[in-house]
């Protein structure tokens, strides 16, 4: 009988805490999209991805992006981006509109119809985060997350995706 030996990692070695940690993250990150997603389908026929896009427009001057920078700000490649807001062209809630700057170019501009659908449905969305991610925390936990999520994304490599708040307000750096 021979015995095995154990795998060699050639990783770097996370401990226990930070392995729950990363592991914690993940979990409630996942948990928390599908049970989001699917309050928003079932109450307003909404996916979170188009909630998301539509939120992003509501705040921008005009309720329009330039779609290449729509997609940088939801985190969706160009073809991704140009997907969704075909989907949401056609249930009349966005509109597309050719750059006069730059004919490659365009911009998504959020309807009337897409505003009033995105209100409603900000209502069913506001609620699953508090019942789901706020109200189990305290105040002071609620502000230290903030602080640990502004300096982990202060921390990325890529940092074409503002720090926002999504009203257009870009949130200060951590104090160092």
């Amino acid at each position: 009988m021979t015995t095995q030996e154990p795998v060699k990692s050639y990783l770097p070695v996370i401990d226990g805490t930070e392995f729950a940690a990363w592991i914690g993250f993940l979990r409630l990150h996942t948990t928390l999209v599908r049970d989001l997603d699917a309050e928003l389908r079932a109450a307003h026929g909404l996916p979170l991805t188009s909630f998301e896009v539509m939120n992003w427009l509501a705040y921008a001057p005009g309720r329009r992006i330039r779609m290449s920078v729509l997609a940088d700000s939801v985190l969706l490649s160009l073809s991704g981006i140009t997907r969704l807001v075909e989907r949401l062209e056609r249930d009349g809630l966005v509109m597309r509109e050719p750059s006069a700057e730059d004919r490659r170019g365009a911009y998504a501009i959020l309807t009337e119809a897409g505003f009033a659908r995105l209100c409603q449905a900000q209502v069913t969305h506001a609620a699953g985060v508090r019942r789901r991610y706020l109200d189990p925390l305290t105040l002071e936990q609620v502000e230290s997350l903030s602080i640990l999520w502004r300096q982990l994304q202060a921390a990325q490599t890529d940092q074409r995706i503002p720090l926002s708040d999504l009203r257009g307000e870009v949130a200060e750096a951590p104090d160092e």
